[in-house]
C-alpha cells in the first residue's frame, strides 16, 4: 500500500549520522557494500560456470559410455575419488564431481545478500541507532513505551523510489492491513504501526514485519533490519531466521555504562549458536552534543562494558575499546564508546564481508585445484598408457616366441640326452628296483606262506603292482633330471613375461585371463613335466603298453608260486624290455605336440587381447585429447579467476610502476609493494583469444604448484583487471619476484667472469 510522500529528515538527527561526518560514513558504507556485491557477482558467475563444467563432465560421461558401470560409490568419492592406474577411463569421469558439502556451502554464500541487523539493550536505543545510520529521523526514539510493555515488531528498511510502509510476513507475502501511516502525514513512523497490538489475536499479524521502502543511498546497497523487542521474539531466533537468507552485519546498540543480566544472557545465547562478530556501539544520549574524544576516557583505559565483553568472549585484551583493526585484518568484534567513531562501522562491515568472500573464494579455488591436479595426473597416465601398451603387446609376443623356440630346441636337441639319461637311470636304479620288487608287500592279495601256487587272478594283480612300482620310481628319477635341464628358463622368460601379460589383462578388466592360461600351458610343457609323470599321462600309458607285452611273453604251464625269485624275475624282465630310445622319442614327441598346441592357442588369444586394447586405446586417446584440450584448460581458467578473486580481496589491485620491459606475451612493470612482498615485478598479459587464456591459466597453475627454489622466480599471486586500458580489454596481472637483473644480463656477466 502506498504511503503519502513525506519529507524525511525534517528534524535533524543528533549524532554522527548527520553532517559531513555522517555523509562520509554513509558513502563509505555504500562503497563497501557495493564492492561486496560486485565481487559476489563474480564469485556467483564463477560458481555457475564451475557447476556447468561438472554437469558437462557428467553428460559427456553418460553420452560416451552409457553402458559403463558407474555404481553408487563413484560419484560419492568426489574429486578425491580413486582413479585407475592405467589412465582415466571414460567411465571414470563420473568420479570427477563437485563435492556436495562445498557446493552447498558456496551456493548458500552466493544466494545470501548482506543486511545490517540492529540489536540493542532496548528498543529506544535500537531506533536511535537506525536514525544515526540513515542520517534522518525515521523512527521515534522518545516514546516507544517501557521496556517491559514494549511490543516493537521486526522492522525492515529496503530501497525504493517511493516511500512505502506495509506489513508482510518475512520472505512471503504482504498482508492487507490498514496502517496509521496510510491515513495522513507524519514525520516519524507512527508508534501504532511499529508495535504489535495486545488485543490482536491474528498469528500472521503478530509474526509480520513492518517493511519500510525508502529512497536512500545506503538502502540501495543493503537492507537494514531492526530486531523486535526481546520479549516478543529472542534475538537468537531473529538471527537464526536471517542467516538462512542473508549475511548479517550485526550491530548492538548500547546506552548504559554496563550490561544488565538480561543483556549478558542474550549475548551468551548469540555467541553459543553463532560465530558472527558484533559491532558494539554506545549511542549518545538524546540531546547531547558530540564532544571531542580528548575530553573523554583515554584509549588505554578500559570501561566496565569492555571488561564485561571480554568476560563474555566477544573482545580480547589485544584490541582497544575505541577503534577497530586495520582494513585487511580478519573481522572481530569491537566496542566503540565514542559516538563520533560510528564511522568505524564501515571498516567493520568491510572486514565481515571480505572474510566471507575470501573464505568462499578459497573453498572454490581448492575444488578447482584439486580437480585440475586429477586431470593433469590422469592426462599423464593416459599418455603413458598410449605409449606403453603397444610396447607391452610387442614385448609379450616377442618373449613368447623366444620361449617357444627355446623349448622346441630343447625338445629337438635333448632326445639323445634323454635316452642316455633314461639308460643311466635304469642302470643306476636296477639293483635297487629288483630288491624293492623282491621285498614288495602286495595289497589285496593273500600270498600263502608255504609256497603254494596261487590263481591267475592273483598273479595278474601282483604283476600289476610290480609294474606300478617300477614306473613310479622311473617317473620320479627321469622327471627330476628333465626339470633341472630346462629350469634356467624360469628366470630368463617367465617372471617378466607373466607380469607384462597380467598388466595387459588387468587393463582389459576381464574376469578370466585366457592368454595367461595358455602361457601357463606352455610353461607346464616346459618344466612342469613332473605333473605329467605323476598323474599317469601318455608317457605312463606308453610304459604300460610295453610292460603288457612283457607279460604276454611270460607263459607258465601252471600258475607259479609267488616267491622272492619270482618277483625279481618279473621285475628283471620288465626293466630289460624297456627301450630307452623309444621312451626318449615319445617324451620329445609329446612335448612338441603340447608345445605347438599351447603356442597356437596363446597366439590366437594374444591377437584377441590386442584387438581389445586397440579399441580401448582409441577411446583413451579421445578422452586424453578431451582432457588435455578441453577439460583441464577450462578448469584452469576457472581456477585462475577464483585465485585472482582471492588475491584482489586480500591485497587489492597492484599499482603499476615504470615499465621494465616488454615481450611477445605482455609488458613487465615495476610494483613497489603488494601483499607484503617488495619490490615486485608485475607482468601484464592480455590474452587475445580462448586458447591464450587457457594456456596462461595452465601456466599459472603449474607455476603455483612448483615448490620454492632459489633458481625459480617466485609467483606471488595474480589479479584480473577487468578495466584494463579503460575497460577495452581484460588483462591478467601476474605479480612475481623482482630480480636485480634479467637472464640476458646474468648470462653476459657470467660469460665475462669465466676465464
Amino acid at each position: 500500500m502506498e504511503g503519502n510522500e513525506v519529507p524525511w529528515g525534517s528534524e535533524p538527527v543528533s549524532g554522527p549520522g548527520s553532517g559531513p561526518c555522517g555523509g562520509g560514513m554513509i558513502r563509505e558504507l555504500c562503497r563497501g557494500f557495493g564492492r561486496y556485491r560486485r565481487y559476489l557477482g563474480r564469485l556467483r558467475q564463477n560458481l555457475r560456470e564451475t557447476q556447468k563444467f561438472f554437469r558437462d563432465i557428467k553428460c559427456s560421461h553418460n553420452h560416451t559410455c552409457p553402458s559403463s558401470p558407474t555404481g553408487g560409490g563413484g560419484a560419492e568419492r568426489g574429486p578425491a575419488g580413486d582413479v585407475a592406474e592405467t589412465g582415466l577411463q571414460a567411465g571414470q569421469l563420473s568420479c570427477i564431481s563437485f563435492p556436495p558439502k562445498e557446493e552447498k556451502y558456496l551456493q548458500q554464500i552466493v544466494d545470501c545478500l548482506p543486511c545490517i541487523l540492529i540489536l540493542g539493550q532496548d528498543c529506544n536505543v535500537k531506533c536511535q541507532l537506525l536514525n544515526l545510520l540513515l542520517g534522518v529521523q525515521v523512527l521515534p526514539t522518545t516514546k516507544v513505551g517501557s521496556e517491559e510493555s514494549c511490543k516493537l515488531r521486526r522492522l525492515r528498511f529496503t530501497y525504493g523510489t517511493q516511500t512505502r510502509v506495509s506489513l508482510a510476513l518475512p520472505g512471503q507475502y504482504e498482508l492487507v492491513h490498514t496502517l496509521v501511516a496510510h491515513q495522513g502525514n507524519w514525520e516519524t513512523i507512527p508508534e501504532e504501526d511499529l508495535e504489535v497490538q495486545e488485543n490482536n489475536e491474528d498469528a500472521a499479524h503478530v509474526l509480520a514485519e513492518l517493511e519500510v521502502t525508502m529512497h536512500h543511498a545506503l538502502l540501495q546497497e543493503v537492507d537494514v533490519v531492526v530486531a523486535p523487542c526481546q520479549g516478543l521474539r529472542p534475538a537468537v531466533d531473529v538471527l537464526g531466521d536471517l542467516v538462512n537468507d542473508f549475511l548479517p552485519v550485526i550491530t548492538y546498540a548500547l546506552h548504559k555504562d554496563e550490561l544488565s543480566e538480561r543483556d549478558e544472557q542474550e549475548l551468551q545465547e548469540i555467541r553459543k549458536y553463532f560465530s558472527f562478530p558484533v559491532f558494539f556501539f554506545k549511542v549518545p544520549k538524546l540531546g547531547s552534543e558530540i564532544t571531542d574524544s580528548s575530553t573523554r576516557r583515554t584509549e588505554s583505559e578500559r570501561s566496565l562494558l569492555y571488561r564485561q565483553l571480554i568476560d563474555l568472549g566477544f573482545l580480547s585484551n589485544s584490541h582497544w575499546n575505541c577503534g577497530t583493526p586495520g582494513q585487511d585484518t580478519k573481522a572481530q568484534s569491537v566496542l566503540v564508546e565514542q559516538s563520533e567513531k560510528l564511522r568505524h562501522l564501515s571498516t567493520f562491515s568491510h572486514q565481515v564481508l571480505q572474510t566471507r568472500l575470501v573464505d568462499a573464494a578459497k573453498a572454490l579455488n581448492l575444488v578447482h585445484c584439486h580437480c585440475l591436479d586429477i586431470f593433469i595426473n590422469q592426462a599423464f597416465d593416459m599418455q603413458r598408457d598410449l605409449q606403453i601398451t603397444p610396447k607391452r603387446l610387442e614385448y609379450t609376443r616377442k618373449k613368447e616366441n623366444e620361449l617357444y623356440e627355446s623349448l622346441m630346441n630343447i625338445a629337438n636337441r635333448k632326445q639323445e640326452e634323454m635316452k642316455d639319461m633314461i639308460v643311466e637311470t635304469l642302470n643306476t636304479m636296477k639293483e635297487e628296483l629288483l630288491d624293492d620288487a623282491a621285498n614288495m608287500e602286495f595289497k589285496d592279495v593273500i600270498v600263502p606262506e608255504n609256497g603254494e601256487p596261487v590263481g591267475t587272478r592273483e598273479i595278474k594283480c601282483c604283476i600289476r603292482q610290480i609294474q606300478e612300482l617300477i614306473i613310479s620310481r622311473l617317473n620320479q628319477a627321469v622327471a627330476n633330471k628333465l626339470i633341472s635341464s630346462v629350469d634356467y628358463l624360469r628366470e630368463s622368460f617367465v617372471g617378466t613375461l607373466e607380469r607384462c601379460l597380467q598388466s595387459l589383462e588387468k587393463s582389459q578388466d576381464v574376469s578370466v585371463h585366457i592368454t595367461s592360461n595358455y602361457l601357463k600351458q606352455i610353461l607346464n610343457a616346459a618344466y612342469h613335466v613332473e605333473v605329467t609323470f605323476h598323474s599317469g599321462s601318455s608317457v605312463t600309458r606308453m610304459l604300460w603298453e610295453q610292460i603288457k607285452q612283457i607279460i604276454q611273453r611270460i607263459t607258465w604251464v601252471s600258475p607259479p608260486a609267488i616267491t622272492l625269485e619270482w618277483k625279481r624275475k618279473v621285475a628283471q624282465e620288465a626293466i630289460e624290455s624297456l627301450s630307452a630310445s623309444k621312451l626318449a622319442k615319445s617324451i620329445c614327441s609329446q612335448f612338441r605336440t603340447r608345445l605347438n598346441s599351447s603356442h597356437e592357442a596363446f597366439a590366437a588369444s594374444l591377437r584377441q587381447l590386442e584387438a581389445g586394447h586397440s579399441g580401448r586405446l582409441e577411446k583413451t586417446e579421445d578422452l586424453w585429447l578431451k582432457v588435455r584440450k578441453d577439460h583441464a584448460p577450462r578448469l584452469a581458467r576457472l581456477s585462475l579467476e577464483s585465485r585472482s578473486l582471492q588475491d584482489v580481496l586480500l591485497h587489492r589491485k597492484p599499482k603499476l610502476g615504470q615499465e621494465l620491459g616488454r615481450g611477445q606475451y605482455g609488458v613487465v612493470y615495476l610494483c613497489d609493494n603488494w601483499g607484503g612482498h617488495f619490490p615486485c615485478a608485475l607482468k601484464s598479459v592480455v590474452p587475445p583469444d580462448e586458447k591464450h587464456w587457457n594456456d596462461l591459466a595452465l601456466e599459472f597453475h603449474y607455476m603455483r604448484s612448483l615448490p620454492k627454489h632459489e633458481r625459480l622466480v617466485d609467483l606471488h599471486g595474480s589479479v584480473i583487471d577487468y578495466n584494463y586500458g579503460g575497460g577495452s580489454s581484460i588483462a591478467v596481472l601476474l605479480i612475481m619476484e623482482r630480480l636485480h637483473r634479467d637472464l640476458y644480463t646474468g648470462l653476459k656477466v657470467r660469460r665475462e667472469q669465466d676465464p
